[in-house]
């Protein structure tokens, strides 16, 4: 009885921990539909590129202060994609940043930002960047903003950025550390 258990046991978390060689996890559609990759919907299968959309999703509720789907009315609700899809076909980038920053940012960070994040929304995942991609492009976004920020205030903006950046240990390194 006890090797049945053992052997149960085994069977049960090799199906919950796929190996290497798998490359996606099959279940049935879960989670929050506004962060969830459409392909999920058609394949059932979560992969990289899944956590890649979500991610993006995040991106633009932190840029907009808007949540993942808001209600435009009564009977309608706008997933944040949309929205800012619609603002940047108008060119508008003021408009879909936080109004709270009251202008008070680069405008050349945060249409990269911006752009990053909806590269992470595309429809197909083989269209999206990886993890990596968008940690180095961010990294990028926050150096030019800290440098901006900087030297408006007149400190010299290279090193305190790379003070900073230091400072925050940013690199692109994705898996997890020990607590």
């Amino acid at each position: 009885m006890e090797n049945y258990r053992l052997n149960s046991l085994t069977l049960a978390l090799s199906k919950s921990f796929p190996t290497e060689a798998y490359t996606h996890v099959s279940t049935i559609v879960a989670g929050t539909p506004a962060y969830l990759d459409p392909e999920y919907y058609t394949t059932n299968r979560l992969t990289e590129k899944s956590d890649v959309y979500s991610f993006g999703v995040v991106i633009l509720e932190l840029i907009t202060c808007k949540p993942a789907i808001a209600t435009v009315n009564v009977h309608e609700k706008i997933h944040v994609r949309q929205w800012v899809s619609s603002l940047i076909a108008n060119g508008d980038i003021k408009s879909i940043v936080d109004p709270r920053l009251q202008g008070d940012f680069d405008s050349n960070s945060v249409w990269k930002a911006v752009e990053v994040a909806m590269a992470c929304l595309s429809a197909t995942g083989n269209q999206r960047p990886t993890m990596s991609q968008v940690v180095t492009e961010l990294n990028e976004c926050l150096a030019t903003e800290m440098a901006r920020a900087k030297s408006a205030n007149g400190f010299d903006s290279k090193d305190s950025v790379d003070h900073y950046m230091m400072s925050m240990n940013l690199g692109t390194e994705l898996s997890p550390r020990a607590r």
